[in-house]
């Protein structure tokens, strides 16, 4: 028997959830049936236990890219999903608190680019993981092609030859990429150049879902996570990711998750609000909003981090003229401030308990951020709950389910790429 995951505990006002238990087996077989089968990008469900086999590997891979340059600093090279979910992942996991061991570049602009290059103050004292399924993003590309220029200069200004420098600077970079050469021209750039290691952007996991892929995975370590931590992490995750498959909607809190944003849309509340307290969760903002954006196709749902962005929120929350559901994450307290936390959060539970539909996620937490089983389930609660939302629009309203669910597509985003070929920059050109 199946009993929930007690790094996360979740409680909920205002949602009558007997309207859909008669439905739950088609919410879950409809998610199940197409879970890690090719083409429904859906792999993620069992990647933590996939990348379970590979933990020793990644460490040995971390530390070999370490030992061959010498550098303590990780500059990860990506955007989205490459970017967003790395950096939620080290913030909930209580790493790089003070930013010195990962760094991140993901612009195109000539002040951004000065700005980074100021921070790293010699090029050659950090470590470059360029991420990309395909290896041609324009962005990373861009701010690759570039670093890597200079890796090459900075050793011929050391007296290296031509050749002697590239072979330096490739012991700076690393790939995270399509696994087949064929179709990522980063993979082919890798193998030619000899850069170490092979890291992969699995197939059919989506860049706002791939939390727990390489790119992930490889900086935690960089950053210090244990072993031991690691491993926590991963087994939280895939617990999380089997309550997610089941049809006991007492134990289902994704279900119940999904259900409850599911219900605000069919009962005509178009505006949502989802918070999350603390500093360990201002980049888990971002990561939220790329899945709510890229997912749920939905620009009406506010995600910020309190208490900052209380105060100048709650005027339109608690505007009776204003119909909204919400909910809130936060840390279960255990240090010098949980009295004072603990009655914020109570202050701000009754008040959206009273204003709307509501629920509270409660998050066990360590020294500096959440436990690994914490981290694991909620970042595995939150992909789950975002794809729930649309089976549940869709099986109550009637309405057929694409082939490959809309949630986790993305081809609007295809629009500006199409208009970025045709334009005056090329992509990853070095200018002058």
């Amino acid at each position: 028997m199946l009993t929930k995951n007690s790094a996360v505990k979740t409680s909920f006002s205002g949602v009558d959830f007997s309207k859909y238990t008669s439905k739950t087996s088609d919410f879950v077989k409809e998610l199940a049936s197409r879970a890690n089968k090719k083409g429904h990008f859906l792999n993620w469900v069992n990647l933590p236990s996939e990348q379970l086999k590979r933990v020793d590997e990644l460490y040995s891979m971390v530390d070999s890219f370490k030992k061959q340059t010498g550098v303590s600093k990780l500059c990860v090279m990506g955007i989205g999903g490459s970017k967003h979910t790395v950096e939620h992942m080290l913030g909930i996991n209580g790493l790089n608190v003070c930013h010195d061991v990962v760094d991140f570049y993901s612009d195109v602009d000539s002040v951004s680019l000065n700005r980074f290059l100021y921070r790293l103050g010699d090029v050659t004292s950090a470590n470059y993981m360029i991420a990309s399924k395909s290896g041609s993003t324009f962005e990373t590309k861009d701010g690759f092609l570039r670093i890597q220029q200079m890796l090459i200069d900075a050793y011929i200004s050391k007296g290296q030859s031509q050749s002697e420098a590239e072979v330096s600077a490739a012991k700076h970079l690393i790939a995270v990429t399509d696994a087949n050469a064929e179709k990522s021209e980063l993979r082919r750039t890798s193998i030619s150049n000899g850069w170490l290691g092979d890291l992969y952007i699995h197939d059919d996991v989506g860049g706002r879902f791939s939390a727990f892929d390489d790119h992930a995975l490889f900086t935690l370590i960089w950053a210090g996570m244990s072993k031991e931590d690691m491993i926590k992490m991963l087994n939280s995750a895939q617990e999380m990711s089997e309550l997610s498959l089941s049809e006991d909607l007492d134990v289902n809190d994704a279900l119940k998750e999904g259900i409850f944003w599911a219900d605000a849309k069919l009962n005509g509340i178009e505006a949502s609000v989802h918070q999350y307290m603390g500093s360990m969760f201002e980049n888990t903002v971002y990561w939220h909003a790329q899945m709510q954006n890229e997912s749920v196709k939905d620009t009406l749902k506010q995600v910020a981090k309190v208490p900052d962005a209380m105060h100048h929120s709650a005027e339109a929350h608690f505007n009776p003229a204003n119909k909204l559901v919400f909910a809130l994450t936060v840390p279960v307290d255990n240090g010098v401030c949980s009295e004072n936390a603990e009655a914020y959060i109570g202050a701000l539970t009754k008040s959206y308990e009273i204003t709307g539909a509501f629920f509270k996620e409660e998050v066990q937490t360590s020294k500096m951020g959440l436990t690994p089983e914490a981290a694991g389930a909620m970042t595995m609660l939150r992909a789950y709950a975002t794809v729930y939302q649309e089976i549940v629009q869709c099986v109550m309203t009637g309405k057929a389910l694409p082939e490959v669910l809309d949630s986790v597509l993305q081809p609007h985003v295809e629009f500006y790429k199409k208009n970025l070929k045709g334009g005056v920059v090329v992509p990853g050109r070095i200018s002058t």
